[in-house]
């Protein structure tokens, strides 16, 4: 594998990172190291972004054991490359200036087999009178016009996956670049080659393959990987109680401990093992990872 190819980790820095978040770090880390690829840190800080929780994030990353190549990305510094990609999809006729509220999209019928939430096209052909107008009351999203309903990815754990491509979001009404947007410009920048994240995000990949495809780059291949679940079956949160390392290490549970605990939920090492990311990565099998999410209890630190 060519040096210059890479695997990603893009946390959110809106709060500490939770043992779900951990585990897939580890499982990118893993994806990228035991194929010779570069592993990279991008902290995707567009939304929202707690002080001080981007340090903390790192910190846990290295108490697991998670070194990666510098330097770590923050998309707040990259906002003018952002602005003139789609600068550049505009002038190509690429996209339309959007009013809809997103109560107004998810009660507007949609097309037949398009999920919930697609875009139904209500802006797509406004005239420039008709724009004039909206505009004078509400700043207009940037959507893509897309010359596509679907588009196939293929994923090392799902297999190829075909999904809905509406015409989504470039650029939200407050001006901010949207995440659909953000991380295809980046992973093409950084030459990001395979993308490890939950697998709740399997829906997104068509339609941000489509858009590295119109941006001229490579779709990376996908690695959707199964979600860490509280004892309801929802997705893990800060909610569920001592989650995060400082939580567990308050608790008297040490990073060493979640670290086993984390490789046996992926069948690489035994409950009570103690691990390193080297033995780890001596073990990883992608075929034999599990395919069904972990549930995970206040039981298992006992």
């Amino acid at each position: 594998m060519s040096t210059q190819h890479a695997g990603r980790y893009a946390p959110s820095p809106s709060g500490d990172l939770h043992v779900g978040n951990l585990r897939t770090a580890l499982l990118a880390w893993l994806f990228a190291r035991t194929t010779g690829r570069r592993f990279l840190i991008r902290m995707e800080d567009l939304d929202r972004a707690a002080p001080g929780a981007d340090s903390r994030q790192l910190s846990d990353l290295v108490a697991l054991g998670i070194d990666w190549d510098p330097p770590v990305v923050h998309q707040t510094d990259r906002l003018a490359t952002y602005r003139s990609v789609i600068d550049g999809l505009r002038d190509a006729g690429r996209t339309f200036e959007c009013f809809c509220t997103r109560r107004e999209i998810l009660e507007a019928p949609s097309a037949p087999h398009a999920p919930q939430g697609a875009y139904p096209g209500t802006c797509r052909d406004l005239t420039a009178v008709e724009r004039d107008e909206r505009r004078a009351t509400r700043p207009p999203a940037i959507r893509l016009r897309a010359d596509v309903e679907e588009f196939g990815v293929d994923d090392l754990l799902h297999g190829a996956y075909s999904g809905t491509v509406d015409d989504f979001v470039l650029q939200r009404n407050d001006g901010t670049p949207a995440y659909n947007l953000a991380v295809v410009v980046d992973d093409a920048a950084q030459e990001i080659d395979q993308v490890v994240r939950g697998d709740d995000l399997l829906s997104s990949a068509p339609r941000q393959a489509y858009l590295a495809t119109l941006l001229g780059a490579t779709p990376p291949t996908y690695a959707h990987v199964p979600m860490v679940l509280n004892a309801n079956g929802i997705r893990l949160s800060k909610r569920d109680g001592a989650v995060t390392l400082a939580d567990l290490a308050a608790e008297g549970v040490a990073a060493p401990t979640v670290l086993s605990r984390i490789a046996h939920s992926l069948r690489l090492g035994g409950r009570e093992e103690p691990v390193t990311l080297p033995l780890l990565s001596d073990r990883f099998d992608p075929a034999a990872l599990p395919s069904e999410p972990w549930f995970l209890t206040a039981d298992e630190w006992v």
